[in-house]
């Protein structure tokens, strides 16, 4: 066995912490440390970080705590390890076993790990799911993330593209904005609210700083009638995988079926780029026990399939 060890993360990593992130098999931009932090106040970080003999970095674990449970993380659509492209299986073993002793130690009485889709792996890291089983990990929750495998053929439903091709007659312009306002406060703040009485997750003022700090992966795309905004779309990029992280249109957008028409319109875009994925996100409801037959449906038509995201709780 490797001499590992493991620790806490500290402001001093900062860069240490984000350049193993960029090199990782199994990451996104919302592990770079900025991501992360931009609401810190919100959460007791709990991050780790695993060492080999040398001092370099073999894995991360971006993670919060709250009361005597740890989290990875309750501020980022998934979590777990995250592996340099060199790891091995029995490193994996040795690492889980590591973590599970560290938070005993520091008197945790539970971990709740929520993994990242398999479509946003480099390559596989099923041995960490494997590992977390083995060592007492129970599977109480798994969401069905629809995605559109964009390296096969697309498989959108004949009839939304026949609206999609009537709609692309009409007039109707895209437009990629780098102020999210109009989006924000004419279409997406409304409709969450009437439709669901909710609030987009990340405020105006969080996601222009977020924006800020990654351009090339962060990007609102609009749809206008005229000078009207009637839909938008705003999608977080990874290197292989495009995530739809918002998208709504108001009710003349309904009518002219302008989200669809976006929504088909980077489908294309993304696949003539060479991304891998299109990801749309989940369709359950009350934590994984019921799922959305209408939206998964409406999913399904835009040529998505379902790639399970599974959550485990270990009871230290």
């Amino acid at each position: 066995m490797k001499n590992i060890t493991v620790r806490k993360y500290n402001s001093s990593d900062y860069q240490q912490w984000n350049t193993f992130i960029s090199n990782a098999k199994n990451a996104t931009f919302l592990f770079h440390r900025d991501f992360m932090e931009y609401h810190k106040d919100r959460f007791e970080d709990y991050s780790l970080l695993f060492f080999d003999d040398k001092n370099q970095v073999k894995a991360v674990f971006p993670a919060n705590k709250s009361g005597e449970v740890v989290f990875s993380h309750q501020g980022l659509t998934y979590g777990g390890l995250v592996f340099s492209k060199k790891n091995k299986a029995e490193e994996t073993e040795q690492m889980v076993q590591l973590l599970l002793d560290y938070l005993t130690a520091d008197s945790v009485k539970k971990i709740i790990v929520k993994l990242l889709p398999s479509l946003y792996n480099q390559l596989a890291t099923n041995d960490f799911d494997y590992f977390i089983y083995q060592k007492g990990g129970v599977l109480f929750r798994r969401d069905m993330n629809l995605a559109i495998n964009l390296k096969c053929e697309l498989q959108i439903s004949k009839s939304k593209l026949k609206h999609f091709r009537r709609v692309s007659e009409t007039g109707l312009t895209i437009v990629q904005e780098s102020d999210f306002s109009n989006f924000w406060n004419l279409v997406l703040i409304p409709r969450l609210n009437e439709k669901h009485q909710a609030s987009p997750v990340h405020t105006l003022a969080e996601i222009h700083y977020l924006t800020s700090k990654f351009p090339n992966n962060i990007r609102q795309y609009s749809v206008y009638e005229e000078d009207e905004i009637i839909a938008g779309i705003t999608v977080f990029e990874s290197d292989y995988v495009v995530k739809s992280q918002y998208g709504a249109t108001t009710k003349r957008g309904e009518t002219t079926r302008a989200l669809d028409f976006l929504f088909i319109h980077l489908i294309e875009k993304y696949k003539n780029e060479g991304k891998s994925f299109f990801d749309m996100g989940i369709v359950n409801e009350n934590e994984g026990k019921i799922y959305n037959k209408g939206l998964i449906s409406q999913k399904e038509e835009l040529g998505c399939t379902v790639y399970n995201q599974d959550f485990y709780t270990i009871l230290l």
